[in-house]
């Protein structure tokens, strides 16, 4: 039946991509937020850069998480993060970008139907909050957003999932939870932004959605046969961080959508939450009686990476590495209390990606300054006097977690309908690379 389903898949994407000439028409008025392009060469060469950079954050992800695992596992968890590029991105261009950007559908959903194939995402025109790069590229950029999101995931559940069964609730995860929570943040016409809700590169859209799916799958596919495993290799955990600090930069400077002074503010509130997260996590481990490690070091700097996200375009430098800080702390006393007798989160996605994202959005609502953004406008954070940011921010946050939760949570229930997600115990003793893949170390 899965040999039957694959070729129908392929099959009706190659007919789709040959014949599309016949059955879509590019549109001769320019849509909704669709505007003419005034092309600035220095702004879409930074783009497309940053494009690059983000997509070199998902194998920077799988050699973070593929390093943690057990030796035996260290492929198929790789590959996880490998094949989000490969799924998504066709589904990006199937229906994804429409599903974010196409016409507000009441401000939940965008309407895909003009933007199916890329339909209508031309060269020579540009989405309206981007107006010097070609919308082409600002589609392509936000397609590596969706790509690294459901591979942050795949860290909950990792060493006993089956990678047919991830591959589908991947798909549905794009369509149901990400797509909604992109269109409502950052669509012009989306609830969310409505709102005023600042959320700059993606602490709701991607880092709490992926750390409440992260909880949602680790509590509904149990605890691992052996919890307790050392890591395969700390040193790709140390070259995953460093990838995903490199490419981080395009995360968050490339969400200025644009080369000038807004971009540069990015990059300096991103590298210096990550550094100061890094020595928060050290030294707290320090002064909680454990070592400093090489693994410590990795994982707090990934912290201020997430938290610094939905703030790194709104807040000042010294603030950003108060942010990277708090954030460490809190992540690090989470991790060190998470309750992992009883919730196996096998590499604390919910711990890190998830809270390091909600401290992150709470923080953007506390330090966001319109000295630095003119688009805070009055509405500054909560350190300035005024609290009706940190409300609009702290309403945001509780909507998107019961959301991101149970919407995870009954794909996964679907899925595991649909095809069994767990590896059975033999498979998981024998390990995913071998018995998922043929393959091994």
């Amino acid at each position: 039946m899965r040999k039957i389903i694959l070729s129908v898949i392929l099959i009706t994407i190659l007919v789709l991509s040959i014949f599309s000439i016949h059955f879509l028409s590019e549109s001769k008025t320019l849509g909704a937020h669709v505007i003419e392009l005034k092309l600035d060469t220095g702004d879409t060469a930074w783009m497309i850069v940053a494009t690059a950079l983000v997509l070199l954050m998902t194998p920077g992800l799988g050699f973070f998480y593929g390093g943690m695992v057990g030796k035996k596992n260290v492929i198929s968890t790789m590959l996880q993060s490998y094949m989000a590029m490969v799924v998504v991105t066709v589904l990006w261009v199937l229906i994804g970008f429409g599903l974010c950007f196409g016409p507000s559908i009441g401000g939940i959903i965008g309407d895909p139907s003009s933007n199916l194939l890329f339909n209508n995402v031309s060269a020579n025109t540009a989405w309206e909050l981007a107006p010097t790069i070609p919308m082409i590229l600002f589609a392509l950029f936000q397609a590596k957003f969706a790509i690294i999101t459901p591979a942050l995931v795949t860290g909950a559940f990792a060493e006993r999932v089956r990678f047919w069964a991830y591959l589908l609730f991947m798909v549905l995860f794009i369509l149901v939870v990400y797509a909604p929570l992109c269109h409502m943040t950052w669509h012009p016409d989306g609830l969310f932004f409505g709102w005023g809700v600042l959320d700059f590169a993606g602490g709701t859209v991607v880092h709490m959605s992926a750390g409440w799916a992260a909880l949602a799958g680790a509590i509904f596919l149990g605890k691992r046969k052996v919890q307790k495993t050392n890591p395969a290799r700390i040193t790709y955990v140390l070259l995953g961080t460093g990838l995903l600090w490199f490419g981080w930069f395009g995360f968050n400077a490339g969400s200025a959508v644009g080369s000038g002074s807004l971009a540069a503010q990015a990059l300096g509130t991103t590298t210096v939450a990550a550094a100061a997260a890094a020595m928060g996590w050290v030294f707290l481990d320090k002064i909680m009686g454990h070592k400093l490690s090489a693994m410590g070091a990795s994982i707090g700097a990934v912290v201020g990476l997430v938290a610094i996200t939905p703030a790194a375009g709104f807040v000042s430098i010294p603030h950003a590495m108060a942010i990277g800080i708090i954030a460490s702390i809190v992540s690090n006393l989470v991790v060190s209390k998470f309750p992992k007798g009883k919730i196996d989160d096998a590499l604390d996605v919910f711990a890190c990606h998830g809270v390091g994202g909600m401290v992150g959005m709470l923080l953007t609502g506390v330090f966001a300054s319109k000295a630095v953004n003119p688009i805070v406008g009055d509405n500054q954070g909560l350190i300035f006097g005024d609290p009706t940011l940190f409300l609009i921010q702290l309403k945001a946050l509780v909507i998107v977690s019961i959301f991101a939760f149970t919407a995870s949570y009954a794909l996964f229930f679907i899925v595991n309908k649909i095809t069994p997600l767990r590896v059975t115990e033999e498979k998981e003793e024998l390990g995913l690379d071998i018995s998922q893949h043929g393959e091994y170390l």
